[in-house]
This record gives structure tokens, C-alpha cells and sequence, in this order.
């Protein structure tokens, strides 16, 4: 399957969809992942993965637009939330250059940037190693997604 929408919804306790993000999840804060939970899976779902992205970054580095806040997989069918600052699953490398999540720290003064909270569905349970990055990841998952969606938050400086 492409990588393309599916009916699996995305949802947080911590903010809504096109909403700010509150700053304990952000580099100024307390920067811990916000709590996720998802339901609507594809039938055959034995698999997940979680990643956060920031398209707004003003980068491109190893072909790629943004800013990956965090990478995170090898979660089993049976988890379908994760806790505020979780440590369930196994965490790849953020373009922070650190294991597990980073959040978002636009730069001083670039405006309102846009978080993707990704959920992707896999039709098998996975066992990656640690401090993949998300090209990485993604190459490895592609022949395995049954569906993904995402739920955008977004956060401004102080």
C-alpha cells in the first residue's frame, strides 16, 4: 500500500487537531510526548509506529523538507494509546540527533509551525532496532502499512 490516508482517527487529551500544542510538551517545557490514542485500525493490524514531523522547519537534509521530532515503533496491535511521556516501544533517532521525542522549539521568531503526530498501521508486528531514523523507518515499514492518519497540533515561541 502507498502511503495515503485511511480511516484510522488520531486523538490526544493534550490538544486538538489544528490546535496549539501545550509548551510542557515543547523544548521550552517539559518536553515530554503528549498522551496519543487511536482507534479504527485497518482489519489485519498487528503493528504500529508513531512519528512527529514538522513540515515548517526550514530545512532539507538527506532529501527530506522539516523537522523530525520523533520516531517511534515495534508497538504491538494491543496499544492503541500511549501515555504522556511514554516508554513503551522502541525509539529511533530525532533530527535532534537523540533517541526518542523532542519537541517542538521553532526558531525564534519563524511564526506558528505545524506538528504531525503520525499513526501508521502494519500488517505485522515489528522488530526493529533502536536509533532508526525516519527514512530508515520508513523504507523498512513501507511493504508492511495497511493505513496511517495523523492529528496536527501547532506551537509559536514564546
Amino acid at each position: 500500500m502507498a502511503f495515503a490516508l485511511s480511516d484510522l482517527q488520531l486523538s490526544s487529551s493534550a490538544f486538538d487537531h489544528h490546535r496549539d500544542i501545550p509548551s510542557k510538551h515543547s523544548g521550552e517545557g517539559d518536553d515530554v510526548s503528549p498522551q496519543l490514542e487511536w482507534q479504527g485500525a485497518p482489519e489485519g493490524t498487528e503493528g504500529y509506529a508513531v512519528i512527529c514531523h514538522d513540515p515548517d522547519a526550514p530545512l532539507v537534509q538527506h532529501g527530506q523538507y522539516g523537522f523530525v521530532h520523533w520516531v517511534l515503533y515495534n508497538l504491538p496491535s494491543t496499544v492503541t494509546a500511549l501515555e504522556e511521556n511514554t516508554q513503551q516501544g522502541t525509539v529511533g533517532k530525532n533530527d535532534f540527533g537523540k533517541l526518542g521525542y523532542g519537541g517542538p522549539m521553532p526558531p525564534e521568531g519563524h511564526g506558528k509551525h505545524h506538528y504531525y503526530f503520525w499513526v501508521l498501521a502494519l500488517d505485522c508486528q515489528t522488530s526493529l532496532p533502536e536509533g532508526l531514523t525516519l527514512p530508515e523507518l520508513l523504507e523498512a515499514l513501507e511493504p508492511n502499512l495497511l493505513g496511517m492518519n495523523r492529528l496536527i497540533g501547532t506551537y509559536k515561541r514564546s
